[in-house]
């Protein structure tokens, strides 16, 4: 069956924001409006923006290319973060840690950093938490889950055996708010969901 031309072009972007996102470490938003103007000119992709993959088709081909272009790598790349984010989210039980992106969903290569999601009565006291362990903290904000409605929220960001890890800090009660899921694919994990991910992959 044919596929329809606005169907291939919009997989042709998809493919072409991966390559951005896995080689150079783009977002997926920057990663997408670049491609776009690559394939479509700056004229045709500002005013073609319904063409515009969404960040699922762009996970899928960043999926693809790991799977063709570092299969011999990634694998273990990926095995590494979500081993030292499960270090980082037992050090900070307490305030009920979630992994999130790219590590969680298996796309991360040698640009991606650890995201963590932490539901806490009081930023302050994270702040104070990882001080007290000697850690060097830079601190930033990030949108906040549920969109644009919602105020950013306070993020921090420190190195953990020379990789990123960068923590959004949630008040307690937004956790109601926040979906586990979406169909078959986990939003956030818990320590246990990745543990099990871990146990999963070792024995590959």
């Amino acid at each position: 069956m044919m596929q329809n031309p606005n169907e291939e072009l919009r997989t042709e972007i998809a493919a072409a924001a991966a390559r951005l996102v896995a080689q150079d470490g783009a977002d997926y938003g920057t990663a997408k409006r670049k491609a776009a103007r690559q394939i479509l000119g700056e004229a045709q992709a500002a005013d073609l923006q319904n063409l515009l993959p969404d960040n699922a088709q762009i996970e899928d081909e960043v999926r693809l290319y790991h799977a063709l272009f570092n299969a011999d790598t990634q694998p273990a790349r990926l095995f590494r973060l979500r081993t030292l984010a499960l270090q980082v989210m037992e050090m900070l039980e307490r305030y009920n840690p979630f992994l999130t992106g790219a590590v969680l969903n298996g796309t991360a290569g040698e640009h991606n950093d650890i995201h963590l999601q932490l539901f806490a009565d009081s930023a302050k006291e994270v702040q104070i938490f990882l001080l007290n362990r000697n850690l060097q903290i830079e601190i930033s904000e990030s949108p906040h889950f549920r969109g644009p409605r919602f105020d950013p929220v306070e993020t921090v960001s420190f190195m953990w055996q020379r990789e990123g890890v960068h923590v959004e800090l949630y008040e307690t009660d937004d956790i109601r708010g926040a979906k586990r899921k979406s169909g078959d694919k986990l939003l956030r994990a818990d320590i246990a969901e990745v543990r099990t991910l871990l146990t999963n992959s070792s024995h590959q």
